[in-house]
């Protein structure tokens, strides 16, 4: 009997929540609650208020990911519209789990109300998640070149060649998608699907966009990591980028467990309640009050368009 795919990533994001609590308590045992209150009082209001306009950036590059994506499909939608659409699908998806998924869901609904049909919508879907890839990877490349000692926080073993050598193969990809898109590669397609280079301006945005998020996303810790012991902002950029990478690919709720365990591995010379204080603010700005406010968004989204649909049927009832 063939497992449910409706179950199998709930499942995969609760397994992957479980191994990486046993992981994260074996870190945190010897860390006490009110060390991590003091490192959350610690942080000066300065680096709360630039941690918050960090946030504002990342969720303004994420409705440009939707933006550059409706360019692609030649589909024209007010900007407000889009970002409400945006941020809602995000919110909801890096808090749930399974994001493709579960901000799938939420873009259907939002863009089919204005006329999207169901394939134009996955192709919209998969072009915001190629958009992320493309900046992890031009990020990524980037940093393993500039930090070539980032891999040894990883791999014990990893030399500065091997770094430089991942990091030139990761920017060679970006350039032959560059490529691609310049030379007017033919298009691919699969059943129903079209897949086809964009325009070469549209490129460029996705380049632009899709580091900016990634970004924005890692100074918020930057941002909440105490000054003394802050091993760059580069450093940050890099193990944020594997840390965030791994809790997507694990389908965990929120990434939860999995950013921790990252970000503990990889700086053993930070005091460990501070990091844990720092990925608090993350979460709480980056994840718990987006949630909060895109659950408000999908509620007035409901009602308008229930009163919509009961307008229509008392107009043809009539």
């Amino acid at each position: 009997m063939k497992l449910n795919k409706d179950f199998l990533w709930p499942v995969i994001g609760l397994l992957a929540v479980a191994f990486s609590g046993w992981l994260l308590y074996h870190q945190l045992r010897d860390i006490s609650f009110d060390d991590i209150i003091e490192s959350l009082h610690a942080i000066p209001l300065t680096n709360w208020l630039l941690a918050a306009l960090a946030t504002l950036a990342a969720y303004a590059a994420l409705a440009g990911y939707d933006r550059v994506a409706l360019m692609h499909l030649r589909k024209r939608m007010p900007w407000h519209f889009i970002t409400a659409a945006s941020f809602t699908a995000y919110a909801i998806g890096h808090n749930i789990g399974a994001s493709v998924f579960s901000g799938g869901v939420v873009r259907y609904r939002a863009y089919s109300a204005k006329g999207l049909s169901g394939p134009e919508v996955g192709v919209l879907v998969a072009f915001c998640s190629f958009t992320f890839a493309l900046g992890a990877v031009l990020l990524g490349g980037l940093v393993l070149i500039l930090q070539p000692h980032l891999l040894n926080r990883f791999f014990e073993d990893a030399t500065p060649w091997m770094s430089y050598a991942l990091g030139i193969f990761m920017l060679g990809l970006i350039a032959l998608y560059v490529v691609g898109s310049s030379l007017r590669f033919k298009s691919i397609r699969i059943r129903n699907f079209r897949l086809q280079y964009p325009r070469l301006y549209i490129v460029f945005r996705q380049l632009i966009i899709g580091p900016l998020e990634l970004v924005a996303a890692a100074s918020i810790i930057y941002f909440a990591l105490p000054e003394a012991s802050n091993p760059g902002f580069l450093l940050i950029l890099g193990i944020f980028l594997a840390s965030f990478s791994a809790a997507l690919v694990s389908h965990a709720p929120g990434g939860l467990g999995v950013l921790e365990v990252v970000f503990l591995l990889a700086l053993p010379e930070v005091n460990a309640a501070d990091v844990i204080a720092a990925l608090l603010v993350f979460r709480l700005f980056y994840l718990l009050i987006p949630f909060a406010i895109s659950l408000v968004i999908v509620v007035i989204f409901e009602h308008a368009q229930w009163l919509q649909r009961w307008k229509s049927m008392r107009k043809n009832g009539s």
